[in-house]
């Protein structure tokens, strides 16, 4: 029943049929295809559930409301399961890249990740430390062993900051896995706006008019054009011999202008690179730390990497609360 559901779906779509398969072979579930094998070992990791813990862009904020890794990544699923339903694509592998893109994620937001990138003789990138966590790190070592086109997707759901458009590590060669990569743009870039709003960093009207005049004049609509607006456009690329995931001209546009305007008035303002510094400032103490004393590492890396990688892994897994007590403990004084 289930097989016969997947080859339903758009002729573009991704299927355990036609899916490059796993790295180690092995038998098929009984009850569910390949995709959903892989979405269900995801919820069960240890990585997905300190994303509950994980800022998003806000450090330690007062409020309860404030969005965290965990809540940003149900809205990344949300979305994107939407957008795959109405194109008849496959619901099961967009949702099992959706809720795995973010898992490398430092403490304290990008800026964990900044300063981690600075440290490291290879750099520091969350998308590559989220396919090391879910090939590598989880179950002792062994990972996961996820389907090639659900790691393909983590990979490649990054971006510049030109652009919601912009390529870093290429684009996914399934449709699920470019509908996450807009889909993350979609939910970072609208529930920050809430958050920047909660702040009093920005006010509604604040917002570029153009910006406002296509998209919406408050955040449901912005969400609802966005969507919409992938979908019909997308629709239509499907007919070609390059079918993708695509916002229209006026529509991406006015996503870049909304972009640009919170990096001037957010991302980069006084308090919030303030709180940046300071998640910083934790994160090279503990990563000079357990680079000097690799032994203390308790689990979350691979005795067998040198001391740079197993403090990288230790400490950009860990929880904004978790590496505060840990620096704490071990006489940090900011």
């Amino acid at each position: 029943m289930l097989e016969a559901r997947e080859a339903a779906l758009h002729a573009r779509a991704a299927r355990e049929a036609t899916s490059a398969g796993r790295a180690r072979p092995e038998p098929a579930s009984p009850m569910r295809l390949a995709y959903q094998v892989d979405r269900d070992r995801v919820i069960h990791t240890r990585a997905f559930r300190r994303l509950k813990h994980k800022t998003q862009v806000f450090v330690a904020p007062d409020s309860d409301h404030v969005v965290t890794r965990m809540t940003h990544t149900i809205e990344v699923q949300q979305i994107a399961r939407t957008i795959a339903r109405a194109l008849n694509l496959n619901e099961d592998l967009t949702e099992a890249i959706a809720l795995a893109h973010d898992l490398g994620h430092t403490p304290f937001g990008h800026a964990g990740e900044e300063r981690l990138a600075a440290l490291l003789p290879d750099g520091f990138r969350h998308n590559e430390q989220s396919l090391r966590i879910v090939d590598l790190l989880e179950r002792d070592g062994t990972g996961l062993n996820l389907t090639a086109e659900t790691r393909e997707g983590i990979l490649k759901h990054s971006k510049v900051r030109d652009s919601v458009a912009a390529e870093a590590w290429g684009t996914a060669s399934t449709l699920e896995g470019q509908i996450v990569k807009l889909a993350d743009s979609i939910a970072y870039l609208n529930h920050d706006i809430q958050d920047a709003i909660r702040a009093g960093l920005i006010t509604e009207r604040e917002l570029p008019s153009g910006a406002r005049r296509t998209l919406g004049e408050d955040h449901s609509t912005r969400v609802d054009t966005l969507i919409t607006d992938c979908v019909l456009r997308s629709r239509v690329t499907f007919a070609d011999d390059d079918p993708r995931i695509a916002l229209s001209e006026s529509v991406l546009d006015a996503t870049d202008e909304l972009r640009e305007f919170m990096f001037r008035r957010v991302y980069l303002h006084e308090s919030t690179l303030r709180d940046a510094l300071r998640g910083q400032a934790v994160v090279a103490f503990l990563f000079a730390h357990y680079e000097t004393h690799p032994g203390e590492i308790l689990g979350w890396s691979l005795p067998d990497d040198p001391p740079w990688r197993r403090a990288a892994d230790y400490v950009s897994g860990m929880t904004d609360g978790f590496a505060l007590r840990r620096a704490h403990d071990l006489g940090y004084s900011p």
